[in-house]
């Protein structure tokens, strides 16, 4: 049995009712991405990022992997229908909202600075970013 089986449409959505949860999952929908990236896009504290990233893995809405000390969040290769076809709905109606879309800004200028930056947070070992901003 894999982690979706039996998920229920509330569990999503209750993941779905935070403002904070919802940029993380929109930027996640961009690739894989660390921890200190995320913190960095939205202006957050790490506790809050973390905070939210935990209770999001927690429910099975994004997988991490760990490197030295840096912790690389995902959205889970196979997913339900359900969280597919919400996450399509967030990322368009991300679009058109001002605070989701500065963050696509972010985060398109970030891995155009860091692209040809020594690999910490490496793409060969994690595949999410060219290297670590932390």
């Amino acid at each position: 049995m894999g982690i979706f089986d039996g998920m229920k449409l509330v569990r999503i959505y209750q993941c779905l009712c935070d403002r904070t949860r919802l940029r993380i999952l929109n930027l996640l929908l961009q690739g894989p991405l660390c921890v200190c990236h995320v913190q960095q896009i939205l202006g957050e504290p790490q506790v809050k990022i973390s905070k939210h990233l935990r209770y999001l893995r927690a429910r099975g809405l994004v997988g991490v992997s760990k490197f030295a000390n840096w912790r690389i969040y995902r959205l889970p290769a196979r997913r339900p229908l359900e969280l597919a076809a919400n996450l399509r709905c967030l990322q368009d109606c991300a679009a058109e909202d001002a605070e989701f879309r500065a963050d696509a800004v972010k985060l398109k200028k970030l891995r155009t600075r860091i692209a040809g930056a020594t690999p910490l947070c490496s793409p060969v070992k994690t595949r999410a970013l060219a290297a670590c901003a932390c």
